[in-house]
């Protein structure tokens, strides 16, 4: 699903590159599984690799220089994760944490750089990074200024856009810690937030920490109430 920016539909890597494009590259590397919460890509790391997210969904963080840490996007399946550390030659700009179990393709620099170069890819990647930029921006801005229930209601919706598979429940794969840091707010305010979400049915906690959520839009109306 695209996010409109501006305007404009946001649109993953594989709607901007195409489908027999994106089935060539996957064909690259072999498929591997990440679990949730598994650390895909490292901020600062070197851009050694691309990544084809071919299911699941990821969250994508960037951390400041105190340790803190904001939410800047969350992708899903279709997208490329690192491709402009690579196609720039420097280091990663931001982390990608996998927020569920992710099916993935890791394909080697030069490989993947090859592809592009044998393609003409170069300058609808360099536009689709414009893009994301937009939209992190617009994210960050919204992490910086919003209440806690309207932050954390947002990363939610964001969380269940980007889901590989759709139904009348959803759980989030995070914990309440994690959560607070994505946003950029205290455990506690988050606590506060998600408890009279919970007392009315609208999410459950599961034992393990996550989230089970049941009714996004009732949740999403009622944070947008306390603006």
């Amino acid at each position: 699903m695209g996010a409109i920016l501006g305007g404009c539909m946001y649109q993953p890597h594989v709607s901007v590159i195409g489908d027999d494009l994106w089935s060539q590259l996957c064909k690259l590397a072999p498929v591997r599984v990440r679990p949730a919460r598994s650390l895909l890509l490292r901020q600062g790391d070197p851009g050694t690799h691309v990544i084809l997210l071919a299911s699941g969904s990821t969250l994508i963080t960037l951390t400041g220089s105190h340790g803190e840490r904001t939410l800047l996007a969350v992708r899903g399946a279709g997208e490329l994760l690192g491709e402009l550390a690579v196609l720039d030659n420097q280091p990663r700009s931001a982390s990608v944490i996998a927020a569920e179990d992710c099916r993935v393709h890791i394909i080697p620099a030069p490989d993947f750089l090859a592809f592009v170069d044998r393609h003409g890819l170069l300058a609808a990647l360099l536009r689709h990074a414009i893009a994301r930029v937009r939209e992190a921006e617009a994210v960050r801005l919204e992490m910086a200024t919003a209440a806690v229930p309207v932050r954390l209601a947002s990363a939610l919706d964001r969380l269940i856009q980007a889901a590989s598979v759709a139904g009348a429940e959803y759980i989030v794969r995070l914990t309440q810690l994690e959560l607070s840091q994505m946003i950029g707010a205290s455990r506690n305010a988050v606590g506060s937030a998600l408890k009279p979400w919970r007392e009315q049915g609208w999410l459950a906690t599961e034992a393990s920490g996550g989230l089970v959520i049941r009714d996004m839009a009732s949740i999403r109306s009622h944070a947008n109430a306390q603006k």
